[in-house]
């Protein structure tokens, strides 16, 4: 007994209580999930007898959207599946989407797979992981769907492999709670609503970035519950405003003057995405695998319609433009390196980047103006820096050239005084980075996001030679 004369409740009860309430709570949500999935679309739907046109459309379409780069591993064949996808709630492994009848696609109606494609919903009913991006693909047309399940029933090699199960533990690997994150975030199957312009080759180039492109995957910030926070222009300058993921920054794609494309020219990004380097620029980290896999194999009429449309889009921020300062060039020549970092870059850095921070066109890429170097977040330069990279072979562009990695040479305090020195060189105004930086990111794995550079020391009065055979500290690889 209380003060008060009445009996004290037992401290269990309520946790108790509360306790069946949330497991009523998951059962309702559990049968609801179940017995209304939604998502649209017949399952049993056929497709038309395929032509071997669709067939090699369908191959086309299959570049655009890079499926080879989740469905295939590693050494293993070609969209066989078993790629590891790191998620937040563990890792997830890419499916076998070859033709065979056992373990891969083979007995798939057309439905099945115009649903699994457009509305992230298997052959059994289950919601796929967003890690396939199916919220961009619902933006795909019937006939591109249709030649995309021809290409592969008919164009692609049965390969006998099962699928890996996911290494994801219980309760985060429970499906159906996906069906409502789809509800919430996935669009309804629609076609890409364009702007009435009259622009065909804009229309085009729109199709392509929202919808088999899936463009904003990684270059589209995301919510904390992971859908990305546009899907299009219509929803906002969020879209292709720049996006962080495992690390790596993948730049916006829209008309920053100093972080994004403001300073590039439609003619460069259709190079870029071809060849995967310019005069001026090349791609690291994902972004070389889009161009190996994907984009160089894209007509040029799709490309500059790319472009076209990417041009089109208006900075998310505004920035000053990033104007060229011979400051810098002039004290690295005279042998002035007081500045901090300035040494360490002379030693490391200036034999490809030179003295004067312009690079070598088509081969290695300007500092000054970098957009990647005048963005907030310096965290792809940091493990550029740590790790290296290779740039991809391209169309008419097939040696590849190496960055080595400095991880093993360098500290941290190092690695962040050199990068503070070129993020703050030759007109450049991105901040300071701290050896706390480097630490964070020095024991992450090399793969990662994209990484786009854009700067074209030709307009800004460089007239430096070339690279000669005592100039490239980078390795050429011979393409395999």
């Amino acid at each position: 007994m209380n003060t008060f004369g009445k009996p004290r409740r037992r401290s269990g009860s309520g946790l108790l209580r509360l306790i069946v309430v949330l497991i009523v709570l998951v059962v309702i949500a559990w049968a609801v999930a179940m017995l209304f999935p939604g998502g649209g679309g017949d399952p049993a739907a056929k497709a038309p007898e395929a032509t071997p046109d669709q067939i090699k459309q369908g191959e086309y379409l299959a570049r655009v959207g890079d499926c080879a780069a989740c469905h295939t591993a590693p050494g293993g064949q070609p969209f066989a599946g078993g790629l590891a996808i790191a998620s937040p709630i563990g890792t997830i492994y890419s499916n076998n989407i070859t033709p065979d009848p056992d373990t891969g696609i083979g007995k798939f109606t057309y439905g099945q797979f115009e649903r699994a494609v457009r509305r992230g919903i298997d052959d059994e009913g289950h919601t796929l992981y967003p890690a396939m991006p199916y919220p961009s693909y619902a933006k795909v047309n019937d006939q591109d769907i249709q030649a995309l399940y021809a290409y592969f029933m008919h164009g692609v090699q049965p390969v006998k492999q099962e699928n890996k199960a996911e290494g994801i533990v219980w309760p985060l690997s429970m499906r159906w709670p996906l069906t409502y994150w789809r509800w919430f975030f996935a669009p309804k199957v629609t076609p890409v609503e364009t702007a009435a312009t009259g622009d065909a080759t804009l229309a085009r180039g729109q199709y392509l970035v929202e919808g088999l492109g899936h463009c904003g995957a990684c270059h589209t910030p995301r919510s904390f519950t992971l859908q990305e926070k546009a899907l299009g222009p219509n929803q906002g300058t969020a879209y292709l405003s720049g996006g962080e993921s495992d690390n790596w920054v993948a730049p916006s794609l829209r008309g920053e003057l100093a972080s994004g494309l403001g300073s590039v020219s439609e003619e460069e990004i259709g190079v870029l995405l071809k060849s995967g380097r310019s005069e001026r620029s090349a791609v690291f980290g994902g972004m070389s695998d889009v161009v190996e896999h994907s984009t160089q194999y894209m007509s040029d009429p799709d490309l500059a319609a790319i472009a076209h449309f990417l041009k089109s889009l208006p900075p998310a921020r505004e920035e000053q433009a990033v104007t060229y300062s011979d400051a810098t060039h002039t004290a690295l020549s005279s042998g002035n390196v007081s500045a901090s970092g300035a040494q360490l870059y002379v030693d490391n850095c200036a034999t490809c980047h030179r003295t004067d921070g312009h690079g070598y066109g088509q081969v290695y890429p300007a500092l000054a103006g970098n957009p990647v170097l005048n963005g907030e977040n310096a965290g792809s330069a940091v493990r550029l820096v740590l790790h290296g990279g290779t740039m991809p072979s391209g169309r008419d562009a097939p040696t590849q050239f190496t960055m080595p990695a400095f991880r093993e040479r360098l500290n941290n305090q190092q690695i962040a005084d050199i990068l503070s020195f070129v993020r703050s060189s030759w007109g450049n105004h991105g901040g300071a980075v701290s050896a706390q930086d480097v630490a964070r990111l020095r024991d992450l794995p090399p793969a990662g996001q994209p990484l786009m550079t854009g700067y074209d020391p030709r307009q800004h009065g460089s007239d430096a030679p070339g690279p000669n055979a005592e100039d490239q500290a980078g390795t050429p690889v011979t393409n395999k």
